[in-house]
């Protein structure tokens, strides 16, 4: 430990983010990093390299995920940079994790949740120490692609471009082994290209710098290409000596409500997936999107992706925009029953939301209202939403029931609403067509640390196994599934 009084004398800081105002006006990332390298320096110098690092590993909680599903070594790479030694502190990093320029951008950093030194004082800026790493790191030159020195002669196909396949390719990729990676978009990424804002996390940038690096190192990459569609799962498992269906859990959860035909109701990514493809064919301007411009907006359920919902329609120049939750809103600090390592579910101002507070006056979430109906004219155009207060009180069983409130009936103008609700699981096509045993959730079954399915030969990993979850678990998994599967063709792994 470089600095034992480090937490006792620098505050947590992070650089400031463009002004909400000024960064509505583009599609720029709007995270900001520090000027001075002290500023940096001091930060790492906070963490007080626990004997028992509670942020380095990563486990399930009641309150969710703590700590860092990949195992990034983040005590030691705090020091590093308290050190100066960035280039070692790099090297630290990409022991562990494939990606940190993406986890260092869209990661909640459930690492941060179950810092020590966050029992008493804010947590460590662990989340921009690693992104500080990494983008000096391209910076410097120090990033290379890596070319296995010998080849199996084993050949792999990877389903799916999101983190999960990506990690999975790579670290099947550095065994030696020829990968494919099959992409049913026009762009390798999945969620990351389509799924995040490009203000979040910038797509030719960020995400097809670290593709094209992939690239360069030996793996393959086909886009457009559907397995089940364009090619069968039976000619994939012919053509190749492993399979690992990393495709994601992209079946969205709709509202199915009187008057859910209504024309301006779309599920959230494929607003989003529109919105962001328009913006890198042309600037938005083959009008091939759907757009907020002019119109009361209503993004329906919380979490990231209605935040990237509202920061959307307010770069689109929404009239109004309005975030309905059914649940209720979080305490402003960790509650009695969300203890320190949980992840704390407690309330914050994301990006989103203080852009529309910035334009429109006030976040623009309301806590605990249901949807009851949408309202069309006589063209079938939406024109309004109907909604009712609800409250959450416990059964006789233990379970929480959802109660309506009678009198809190509200009509809302809407000419656009998205939905938010999260996802159900996996797409079914190619489970059906390769006889895949399913969980009670409909996720392809394979247990975590195995992610062998009952096909021999087939593996499966991220989302699609073990349901929506956070891009460190997708590239948690997609490592440990390019491991098995190289114990598989070789009988032994040295992969970690």
């Amino acid at each position: 430990m470089g600095k034992p009084t480090g937490f006792l004398e620098h505050e947590r800081q992070l650089p400031a983010d463009r002004a909400p105002l000024v960064r509505i006006k583009d599609w720029r990332e709007f995270h900001l990093e520090f000027d001075r390298e002290q500023e940096a320096r001091e930060q790492g110098a906070r963490c007080m390299e626990c004997g028992i690092p509670f942020c380095q590993t990563g486990r399930i909680l009641p309150g969710g995920a703590s700590g860092c599903p990949v195992n990034n070594l983040i005590p030691e790479w705090n020091d590093l940079i308290y050190q100066g030694l960035w280039r070692e502190a790099y090297e630290r990093l990409r022991m562990t994790n494939n990606f940190p320029e993406f986890t260092g951008r869209v990661c909640p950093a459930p690492c941060e949740g179950a810092c020590t030194l966050g029992m008493s004082e804010p947590a460590v800026t662990i989340k921009l120490n690693e992104v500080s790493i990494v983008d000096r790191a391209f910076a410097e030159g120090w990033v290379k692609p890596t070319k296995p020195e010998l080849r199996t002669g084993k050949t792999v196909a990877v389903v799916g471009s999101g983190p999960a396949g990506l990690a999975c390719a790579d670290q099947l990729n550095l065994a030696g082994h020829k990968v494919t990676v099959y992409e049913r978009a026009d762009r390798i990424g999945g969620l990351l290209m389509y799924g995040i804002p490009n203000m979040k996390l910038d797509k030719m940038e960020i995400v097809q710098r670290r593709v094209d690096l992939m690239a360069d190192s030996g793996i393959n990459f086909v886009t457009n290409t559907e397995i089940g569609k364009d090619i069968s799962a039976e000619q994939l498992q012919d053509q190749f000596d492993a399979v690992v269906l990393c495709g994601g859990a992209t079946k969205a959860r709709d509202l199915l409500v009187e008057g859910r035909a209504s024309e301006g109701i779309h599920l959230a990514m494929d607003f989003l997936k529109a919105n962001t493809k328009s913006l890198l064919d042309s600037n938005l301007e083959d009008g091939n999107y759907i757009s907020a411009e002019g119109k009361d907006v209503i993004v329906i359920g919380g979490g990231d992706t209605g935040t990237d919902c509202v920061g959307t329609s307010v770069r689109h120049g929404c009239k109004s925009v309005t975030q309905l939750e059914i649940m209720t809103r979080p305490p402003d600090e960790r509650a009695e029953g969300n203890p320190w390592p949980e992840w704390p579910l407690v309330y914050k101002l994301d990006y989103g939301q203080e852009e529309a507070a910035a334009v429109f006056g006030d976040d623009p979430r309301e806590y605990l209202v249901s949807t009851q109906r949408f309202v069309s004219d006589d063209d079938g155009n939406l024109q309004e939403i109907h909604t009712i207060g609800v409250k959450w009180e416990k059964g006789e069983d233990g379970r929480m029931n959802l109660i309506e409130i009678e009198g809190s009936e509200k009509i809302l103008p809407a000419q656009l609403v998205l939905l938010a609700m999260g996802f159900t699981g996996p797409e079914k096509p190619i489970i059906r067509e390769l006889a895949l045993d399913t969980d009670p959730r409909g996720n392809v079954k394979a247990e975590h640390e195995d992610y062998r399915t009952n096909v021999d030969g087939v593996f499966a990993a991220g989302d699609m196994r073990r349901g929506q979850s956070l891009i460190v678990w997708a590239i948690n998994e997609g490592r440990g599934a390019a491991r098995e599967c190289d114990k598989f063709l070789m009988g032994e792994s040295s992969l970690p």
